[in-house]
């Protein structure tokens, strides 16, 4: 009941705005107002701020909202988690065994594409002594 009283005293008060500014003679503004003014009014008439205040004000509404947000949540973290545990493991879906490239890189090749996947493409001490020098 009280939400209904709101919304009609601010489309009063925005009809009455709306009245004043075609007095000014700003007639498209003036229909512009008006046009927002009776939105809370046609809410109320079709019933839309009666079922709306119903839902906020029920509790069994708001554990209900819980109930999906924690939902969510745990299955947001296990995705998190399964994603990690399968990056780190290397056994996931995706993996590929070591010896499958082996044939791709020429087999007993020498130089760059004879040197494993997770080696260092070259020597890293100049950054080590930067970062020595900052002390990091």
């Amino acid at each position: 009941m009280l939400a209904e009283t709101i919304c009609c005293a601010v489309s009063a008060a925005g009809l009455g705005i709306a009245a004043v500014t075609a007095y000014r003679r700003r007639f498209l503004k003036a229909a512009r107002i008006t046009a927002y003014a009776l939105v809370p009014l046609g809410l109320v008439l079709t019933g839309v701020v009666e079922w709306l205040s119903g839902i906020v004000f029920q509790p069994a509404v708001w554990i209900g909202f819980g109930l999906l947000a924690l939902s969510w949540v745990l299955l947001a973290t296990t995705r998190a988690v399964e994603r990690r545990g399968a990056g780190a493991s290397g056994k996931g879906p995706g993996a590929v065994a070591p010896a499958a490239s082996a044939p791709a890189l020429g087999g007993g090749a020498t130089g760059p594409a004879a040197r494993p996947q997770g080696a260092p493409a070259e020597d890293f001490s100049d950054i080590e002594a930067i970062l020595k020098k900052h002390g990091i």
